[in-house]
């Protein structure tokens, strides 16, 4: 049982790694877009989000990569 609920955590750590690349690319799309339309604050503040976004997802790589051993 711990066996499987091991592979299940990698999957699951491998999928939330490319779930926030996803949306921090797409937090920055919109960010740009947001200064664009004259909203700077609103933009920079996605930008801020994106930035976090890549700092979870490195702690969830690191998570992944001590799993794996």
């Amino acid at each position: 049982m711990a066996d499987r609920e091991r592979e299940k955590l990698k999957i699951l750590l491998a999928h939330w790694v490319e779930h926030n690349n996803e949306h921090s690319d797409e937090f920055r799309e919109w960010a740009d877009k947001a200064k664009t339309l004259g909203e700077t604050e609103v933009g920079g503040l996605m930008r801020q989000a994106a930035e976090e976004m890549d700092r979870s997802r490195g702690y969830l790589a690191k998570a992944l990569k001590k799993l794996e051993g």
